[in-house]
C-alpha cells in the first residue's frame, strides 16, 4: 500500500507542472484568440489531441456584425437580381398595355403610361407638399409598427409561455382580432383626442394581431427539451424566457413582423383616405377626386415602394439576427 501511494504521489508531482502549463496556455489562447502551443511531456497521442483541441477552440470564433452583414449581402445578391427582373417584366407589361390601349376584360384605355407617371414624379419630387405626404406616412407607419412590435412580441411571449395568462388575455384579444382595421376608424376618432393619434392607432391595430399570433405560436412550438435543459441548469424564468424561448421563437416572430407590416400599410392608407389631411393615402384619394390619373398611379407606386422597403428591411434584419436559417433552409430549396 505504501509503495502504491508513493507511485501516485510521484506521478502527481511530475504531471502537475504540465497541467498548469496547459491551463495557462488555454487561457492565454482564449484571451488572444490564437492557438495555444502546449508543451506536453512524453509526446504521443495525448499531446497531439490536446494541441488539436486547443487549436480548434481558438479557431471557432463567432462572426462579427460586419462579417455577417457582408455575408448576408453576398447571399442576397442573386435574389436582388431576380427581383429587378421581376419588376422590369411588370413595367414592360404596363408599358405595352398602355401603349396599345389593351381593352380585353381589363381596360387600359385611361390608365397613364409609366413614362407619364415618371415625368409627373420628377415634376413633383421637389414639391414640399408631396414630400410632407410621404414623410407623414413613414412617420405614422414607424410609430404604429414600433408600438405593435413591442406589445405584440411581449404579449405573445407571456401568453405562449404561461397558460394562465393565455386563458386570461387571449379570449378578449380573439374577440377584437376579426374586426377590420378600417372598422376602427369611427371609434378611434371618438377615442383619441387628435386625428394624428387616431391614424397611428389604426396602424397599430393592423400590425398588432399578426405579430401577436405568430409570436404566441412560435413560443408554443419551442422544443420542451430546451426548456427542461435550461431549468435543470438552474436558469431563472426570466432567463428561460429571454435566452431560450425568444431565440427559438424568432423565426415565427419575424414572420409575424413581415405580415404585420403589410397589414399596417393597408390600414394606414385606408385611414388616411378616410380621415387624414396628409399622407400618401390622402394624396391618392385627392388625386382621384380631382381626376388626376397620373397622380393616382404615382400614389400607388409610392405605397408599393415604401412597403417593399419596409418588408425588405425586416427580412434583412432577420437574416442578420438568424444567420443559421440560410443554412437550414437550403435543403428544401431548389
Amino acid at each position: 500500500m505504501a509503495s502504491i501511494l508513493g507511485i501516485q504521489a510521484k506521478a502527481a508531482k511530475e504531471y502537475a507542472p504540465v497541467a498548469a502549463v496547459e491551463a495557462t496556455g488555454a487561457n492565454e489562447a482564449g484571451s488572444e484568440n490564437t492557438p495555444a502551443l502546449v508543451a506536453v511531456e512524453g509526446g504521443g497521442a495525448g499531446s497531439s489531441l490536446g494541441l488539436k483541441a486547443s487549436t480548434a477552440s481558438a479557431l471557432v470564433q463567432p462572426l462579427g456584425f460586419r462579417a455577417r452583414f457582408l455575408m448576408v449581402g453576398r447571399k442576397q445578391l442573386p435574389g436582388v437580381l431576380l427581383a429587378i427582373m421581376s419588376i422590369s417584366a411588370l413595367l414592360l407589361f404596363w408599358h405595352f398595355a398602355t401603349l396599345y390601349k389593351w381593352n380585353f376584360y381589363i381596360r387600359f384605355t385611361n390608365v397613364p403610361s409609366p413614362e407619364a407617371v415618371f415625368s409627373n414624379f420628377v415634376s413633383m419630387a421637389g414639391d414640399h407638399r408631396f414630400q410632407t405626404n410621404i414623410g407623414m406616412s413613414v412617420k405614422r407607419i414607424l410609430e404604429g409598427f414600433a408600438i405593435a412590435t413591442l406589445l405584440g412580441v411581449a404579449l405573445g411571449l407571456v401568453c405562449g409561455r404561461f397558460k394562465i395568462l393565455r386563458g386570461l388575455l387571449f379570449p378578449a384579444l380573439e374577440v377584437l382580432r376579426p374586426i377590420p382595421a378600417i372598422a376602427w376608424v369611427p371609434i378611434s376618432i371618438m377615442l383619441w383626442p387628435t386625428t394624428e393619434t387616431s391614424i397611428v392607432f389604426i396602424t397599430f391595430i393592423g400590425a398588432f394581431f399578426p405579430i401577436f399570433m405568430n409570436t404566441m405560436a412560435g413560443v408554443k412550438g419551442v422544443d420542451p427539451v430546451l426548456l427542461r435543459a435550461a431549468q435543470a441548469l438552474g436558469a431563472s424564468e426570466f432567463t428561460v424566457l429571454t435566452k431560450v424561448v425568444l431565440p427559438a421563437a424568432l423565426p415565427s416572430v419575424f414572420t409575424g413582423l413581415a405580415v404585420g407590416m403589410g397589414v399596417a400599410w393597408v390600414s394606414l392608407i385606408a385611414a388616411e383616405m378616410i380621415s387624414g389631411q396628409f399622407g400618401v393615402g390622402y394624396f391618392t384619394w385627392e388625386a382621384y377626386s380631382l381626376i388626376e390619373y397620373p397622380n393616382i398611379v404615382l400614389g400607388m407606386v409610392v405605397i408599393g415602394v415604401l412597403g417593399l422597403l419596409c418588408s425588405g428591411a425586416i427580412v434583412w434584419v432577420s437574416r442578420l439576427l438568424m444567420p443559421w436559417l440560410s443554412l437550414a433552409g437550403k435543403g428544401s430549396e431548389r
